[in-house]
């Protein structure tokens, strides 16, 4: 079983900035993919930032892009959101996926975990 827990969420001013945390643990055997996705009320989910851990290759929505920056630390399984100059349609709750292969007691087998999200509110 992997487990996968953010945090970091807050109220910020728009115009502020704030950094969140996403840390996989758990049976991993090989992390392929870690992204943050947000889900803003009324809203289907969507993809802002996403990470590959094998080559550090990264995408971004186009409506975070040259504000958002996903980063990783593969030896601690972990990514990082830094979001900069946050506007109120950031608002949303913001959940990290991962994906990759585990090794446990059943063998190897992919996963695909979600964290429980981290509110983040931009307002004045």
């Amino acid at each position: 079983q992997v487990q996968v827990v953010e945090s970091g969420g807050g109220l910020v001013q728009p115009g502020g900035s704030l950094r969140l945390s996403c840390a996989a643990s758990g049976s991993i055997f090989v992390m392929s993919f870690m992204g943050w996705y947000r889900q803003a009320p009324g809203k289907q989910r969507e993809l802002v930032a996403a990470i590959l851990t094998n080559n550090s290759s990264t995408n971004y929505a186009d409506s975070v892009k040259g504000r958002f920056t996903i980063s990783e630390d593969n030896a601690k399984n972990t990514v990082y959101l830094q979001m900069n100059n946050l506007k109120p349609e950031d608002t949303a709750v913001y959940y990290c996926n991962a994906k990759g292969e585990r090794f446990d007691t059943y063998g190897i087998g992919d996963f695909i975990s979600w964290g429980q999200g981290t509110q983040v509110t931009v307002s004045s």
